[in-house]
């Protein structure tokens, strides 16, 4: 009874607005306290979005062995993680853009060039391009069959502009522009030893107009996969002159022009709508003689008289009887 009258009256107290020592206290207890949590969002609406947040992960099963799993049990898992299931073969894709080689090549008849059509061996040249021409002719109509608008003379233009503008990269040295007009095969004999160098190469005239001496077509993997190649007779006069690094004139001159006789074969892939005519090789007979190797240029050494060589050796000899007696009187002290 007496704790339950101390209690109100404490609570009588309280509940009094008070001046002095007791007003914190009083506050303080009318106070109401509230516990909040800060993880809820004030909008209950997101509770399910809240709640799919959380995605359960599937941790890997480490002491499984691929090894002891059915074909189908192999499958099933690997449809299960979106995988495709593996292949016996690998295939890798690839596009054929060149030939590695000639297909028949040209042989340019003996003294082409030099001997006058009017002699014996000339007329005989003539009655054998005659006889070959039959085949260049059934090359040339299947050409026109991608491309209608095919014609030699004008081919034969269009051929000496490629032929002109390959030597001039190959002058400039440049290796990006260059395999516009030259196929992959020809490209490294084109670029082959020209570091460190300098070219001067200048196209004079045409001794003689370009004409088309051969044309053939064939088929790569599939018959509608068609490549042509034209070989292209160019008599021209020309000058070149090749520098090496130091300045000194390797081979030619820049002044002497000379007459050129050379076979070109050009390739395309006619059934290709993007294709272009290019360099591919260059005819060189068995019977033309091999040309004269450039000159090189060396660091000459200095010449060193007789006299001073004596004195040098004279010098190594004293030099090397020193040093067996110095040995020796070495080897004598470790023996006492």
């Amino acid at each position: 009874m007496a704790l339950r009258v101390t209690n109100t009256i404490g609570l009588r107290l309280l509940q009094e607005v008070t001046q002095g020592f007791l007003a914190p206290v009083a506050v303080t207890a009318n106070t109401q306290i509230v516990r909040h949590r800060r993880t809820k969002h004030w909008n209950p609406k997101w509770k399910l979005f809240r709640r799919l947040k959380v995605m359960p992960v599937e941790l890997p099963k480490f002491h499984e062995k691929v090894e002891d799993m059915t074909d189908e049990e192999l499958r099933l898992r690997l449809k299960k993680q979106g995988i495709l299931p593996p292949r016996p073969w690998v295939e890798r894709q690839f596009f054929i853009h060149s030939t590695g080689g000639v297909f028949e090549p040209y042989v340019p008849p003996e003294g082409d060039g030099k001997v006058s059509p009017v002699s014996k061996q000339g007329a005989m040249q003539s009655l054998q391009f005659l006889g070959k021409k039959s085949k260049t002719m059934m090359a040339i109509r299947k050409i026109r069959q991608y491309e209608e608008e095919f014609d030699s003379p004008s081919f034969c233009k269009e051929a000496s502009k490629i032929y002109i503008k390959m030597h001039e990269l190959m002058m400039d040295k440049d290796n990006e522009d260059i395999i516009d007009v030259v196929t992959e095969r020809a490209y490294p004999e084109v670029i082959h030893n020209i570091k460190n160098k300098t070219i001067h190469w200048k196209f004079i005239k045409d001794i003689e107009l370009p004409r088309i001496v051969q044309a053939r077509c064939t088929d790569i993997i599939t018959k509608e996969n068609i490549f042509a190649q034209i070989t292209v007779r160019f008599h021209t006069q020309q000058t070149l002159a090749i520098y090496d690094r130091f300045g000194r004139l390797m081979h030619g001159s820049e002044i002497i022009a000379k007459d050129v006789l050379e076979y070109v074969v050009f390739e395309k892939n006619v059934s290709n709508e993007y294709g272009t005519w290019r360099v591919h090789s260059k005819i060189i007979p068995d019977w033309l003689p091999p040309k004269e190797p450039s000159q090189l240029t060396y660091k000459k050494k200095k010449e060193v008289p007789v006299e001073e060589k004596k004195d040098e050796k004279v010098a190594q000899i004293a030099a090397g009887s020193k040093v067996v007696e110095q040995s020796k009187a070495g080897e004598k002290l470790v023996t006492q």
